[in-house]
Order: structure tokens, then sequence, then C-alpha cells
């Protein structure tokens, strides 16, 4: 039997048929309607790669890496290998996905930055467990077009599949799950500043959806924010993560500095 989350993969590429018609996860049967869809082929065992990665903290329950943009977490279609996950095999630990081990969190593809992941299912179940009651820290930095209207803010603003195209996320859905986005300035540029974001909840593009809806768009961004021809990915960037540890309760704090190429564009955006 295959996961909810490849479930929702399949539904989310249009490729579930009701009586010939692609349907979103939102839509009901009746009884009596033809389901069609096309089985993915099974995913074969994972072998370990080289893949770049920074180890930032290290010990026998778990790891923080530091990802860099352009790295997919774990393998999902159309991206087989050179995943995060290949990079860290043999180190991992713990979750229900054999696919995604010790992955408590997840940071897109073209954001770069910190990420804690289990090395043993207890130290999975305990990480998950800070996420749920919202005790794991999780600071960005983020450059956006635009002037804030104060020096801090709180976005609160359910998201989900867009109705329209779901493979985009979106405040417009039939599927809202709750979402906080704390912010505040950390430098003002002319017509851009530069956030320190903190996420409350870690709903996917959570950032990029939220600072797009009150016309703050993220730099480089090409779905929901603002293209840049000088940036090949979004000014987005997990710099710190904070969390008491699993099993001693002591607290842990990672700090990562921006990358190069997020130091350039900050550099011309200041000049």
């Amino acid at each position: 039997m295959g996961s909810r989350a490849a479930a929702e993969r399949l539904l989310a590429q249009k490729g579930v048929l009701v009586d010939g018609a692609a349907r979103t996860k939102s839509f009901r049967l009746e009884g009596g309607e033809e389901v069609a869809f096309e089985a993915p082929e099974p995913a074969g065992e994972l072998e370990p790669e080289e893949v770049p990665l920074r180890i930032a903290f290290e010990d026998e329950h778990l790891l923080v890496v530091d990802k860099p943009a352009g790295i997919v977490v774990h393998p999902a279609p159309g991206h087989a290998t050179g995943t995060l996950v290949h990079g860290l095999l043999g180190r991992l630990g713990g979750g229900e996905a054999p696919e995604r081990p010790g992955i408590v969190h997840r940071l897109d593809r073209d954001t770069s930055g910190l990420m804690v992941v289990a090395r043993t299912e207890d130290a999975y179940r305990s990480l998950r467990n800070l996420v749920r009651k919202r005790e794991l820290e999780r600071r960005y930095k983020a450059l956006v077009r635009g002037r804030p209207q104060s020096w801090r803010g709180l976005i609160e603003a359910p998201i989900g599949r867009d109705r329209h195209d779901p493979t985009r996320m979106s405040l417009d859905t039939d599927t809202p799950r709750d979402a906080v986005t704390h912010f505040e300035v950390d430098r003002l540029l002319d017509d851009h500043a530069l956030l320190d974001v903190r996420l409350e909840t870690g709903r996917t593009h959570q950032i990029r959806v939220h600072l797009a809806a009150i016309d703050l768009p993220v730099v480089g961004d090409r779905v929901y924010g603002v293209r840049d021809p000088k940036l090949e990915r979004q000014f987005l960037h997990a710099w710190q993560l904070a969390f008491p540890h699993p099993v001693s309760g002591e607290p842990v704090e990672v700090e990562s500095p921006l990358p190069p190429d997020l130091q350039a564009a900050l550099a011309r955006f200041a000049s």
C-alpha cells in the first residue's frame, strides 16, 4: 500500500481521473463513479551518494545539516537521486516512509540552510513532537521587494493547494491548514528589505506564500515572488535552528551564514 503523501502527490499532479476528469483530493465521491489512475513505479532501494552537505551539529541521536540550494530533501517523482537523504544514508533513522528516513521537516529545493534530521526512531518521534508543539524554532533571512508597514509583523492565514492550480500553494484553497509566520525588519534597502522570519508552523512554501500575500514578494522566487536576472533562486536561507535536545533536554542552537550567492545579491541591492 502506498503512503498518504504519495497519494496526495498523485492527486496534485492531476493523475487521478473520476469519470475521465482530473479531480482534487477535496472532491467527494457519491458512489458509482469510475476512478482511474496509474500507480507510480515502486521506489528502488536507496543507495548512498556523494552530496555536498555541511554537518553543523551531530551526536548519536540527531544531525543538523546545512543544505545548499538546488538539493531536494528526499526522493520524489523527478528526483530519484542526488537528494539530501542519499547523501546521509547510513546516518539517518526513524520515520514511517522508507524513502525519507529521519526527515522531520523540509526545506524547498532552492532554499538553503539548516535542517534537523533524526538518527534513531526515538529521536524521530521526539523531534516530530517538538514540531507539533511548536518548540522547534526555525528562523530565515528573506530579501523582499517593498517596504514593510511596521518593523515587526505577524501573518496568520491558512494555506493549502490552490483551488485552480494544484501545483501551487495558496490562501485561495479548498484545503486550508493553519499557518503562522512572524517577521521583523533586519535591514531596509531603498525599495527592498531584508527580513528575519520565524516560522510557527511549517506549511509547504509558507514563507513565500505569506510574504507575497502582504505585497512583500521574495526576490528571486519565480513562483510567488519577483524574478531577478542575477539570482537563480529565491533569496531565502534558514539561518538558525533552536530546540531542546530530544534526549538530554539541553538547548541546541545552530547558525548558518548567508551563502555566497545571497551575500552577493544583498550587496548588490545595498549599493
